[in-house]
């Protein structure tokens, strides 16, 4: 029976737990692990991150860094279009970004030595090459659960790691445990029914059923607060206080109902599931959470690039260039950084299939805000092969996103087996950036 409930405890995340009404709440449920969150570092001023994953790895020609004068086979068949920095060229499937590039870091450079998706997405994500069969869980901490562990939220009574609208392919916890995985939206911003589940108590729970919960815990509480000599019995009950507001206060609630943008705002984004995304995201950072990963999936295009792009270019394009001009226009382009980065590139040579491979070999990524210098960084060479100046790797990346939210990267953390971790082995910043 043992063993049962240990495998049953690793399978809980907090949906589970706030569905269950808090069935839990006298053992280690989700106050549990609030307390642990909390103990893990000091909190820095009010900045925060918004990942989004690429997923599937895009192309860099047809993103960021066309190579117009390549033989075709490599250039392929689409134009570059002209962008706000003069002498600078994007694909014509990024439009929408092009308008704004001068605020916008793309950094053409970045590459690694894997071409598969679990250990690429993986080091992506946290900065370490996943190993052994395709596949699994995390086998170290993504950079959203490091934040929930050392940082937690900006506000109370809201999650540290929100994932939208599902989790990242390698985004959860590892050892960092399962307070530290994502809060997820579970379900299409986009859809006239989206409600968070999370939020919601089951319809076995009422509200006057959880404030008993709350009064025996109390009353059990004090009891033991007798013999308490170091007031942890008082800290427990301060950690269920902020577990019972996630459900029985507005705040999160509040921050997820994207039904309270106006029309126009939601227009802006793009009436579809990434731009809803994205705009969700900022909602929830500026709410108060500190980190919201987004997916844009779709980027394998092994086959007919250009149906696929059609699919899923347009929309991120349309909400990521929106999500940066809405975050400026609110004044929080300096808090918040946005990350967008795929697990690696495509090959440059056009296979037979009209499509790409996969490369790890050169990749682009862009970022915006966070107080960063924009601008193109580093370049590819002439057929898109491998950097040819600057080279920088993903590690390089979430170094930047942790430097943002004042996280050292140099910080341990013992893994399964009981070894030191740290954060990032290879810590190095992108000075250009700075």
């Amino acid at each position: 029976m043992a063993t049962t409930r240990r495998e049953f405890a690793a399978d809980l995340n907090r949906r589970s737990v706030l569905q269950a009404g808090f069935s839990s709440l006298l053992g280690i449920s989700l106050p549990g692990l609030l307390q642990l969150q909390a103990a893990s570092g000091t909190k820095g001023r009010r900045t925060s991150l918004i990942f989004i994953e690429l997923a599937g790895g895009p192309t860099q020609f047809e993103t960021y860094d066309p190579k117009p004068d390549a033989p075709s086979e490599f250039r392929g068949e689409f134009e570059p279009v002209g962008t706000s920095i003069p002498g600078i060229q994007f694909s014509e499937w990024m439009p929408e970004q092009a308008k704004i590039a001068e605020q916008l870091s793309v950094i053409r450079s970045i590459h690694h030595g894997h071409n598969s998706h679990d250990p690429s997405s993986h080091l992506s994500q946290t900065g370490y090459y996943k190993s052994g069969p395709k596949g699994g869980p995390n086998q170290a901490p993504c950079i959203g659960s490091v934040i929930a562990r050392v940082r937690g939220p900006n506000a109370p009574s809201l999650p540290a790691y929100v994932a939208v609208p599902d989790t990242m392919r390698n985004g959860r916890a590892s050892y960092l445990g399962q307070a530290c995985n994502p809060f997820e939206a579970g379900g299409d911003p986009n859809s006239d029914t989206f409600e968070v589940p999370n939020l919601q108590l089951t319809g076995n729970v009422s509200i006057e059923r959880l404030n008993d919960r709350r009064s025996l815990l109390t009353t059990l509480d004090a009891r033991r607060g007798l013999r308490d000599l170091e007031g942890a019995t008082r800290a427990v009950d301060d950690f269920s206080q902020q577990a019972f507001d996630l459900v029985y206060g507005s705040r999160a609630r509040e921050a997820f109902d994207i039904s309270q943008e106006p029309d126009k705002t939601r227009d802006r984004y793009g009436r579809n599931t990434v731009g809803q995304s994205m705009l969700l995201a900022r909602r929830l950072v500026e709410a108060g959470v500190t980190c919201v990963t987004v997916r844009s999936t779709g980027w394998d295009d092994h086959n007919k690039i250009a149906e696929g792009l059609a699919k899923h270019a347009p929309p991120y394009d349309r909400g990521v260039a929106t999500l940066v001009q809405d975050l400026a226009e609110r004044g929080m382009q300096d808090d918040v950084l946005v990350v967008a980065m795929g697990e690696f590139g495509r090959t440059p040579r056009v296979n037979n299939n009209a499509g790409r491979d996969h490369w790890g070999s050169v990749m682009s990524v862009m970022l915006a805000g966070g107080g960063l210098q924009p601008g193109i960084i580093g370049a590819s060479n002439s057929k898109g092969e491998v950097p040819a100046d600057k080279p920088y790797r993903p590690e390089h990346v979430l170094a930047m996103a942790y430097r943002h939210l004042g996280i050292d990267t140099s910080l341990t953390f013992s893994d399964h087996s009981g070894r030191p971790r740290y954060l990032l082995e290879d810590r190095q910043l992108i000075s250009e950036l700075l």
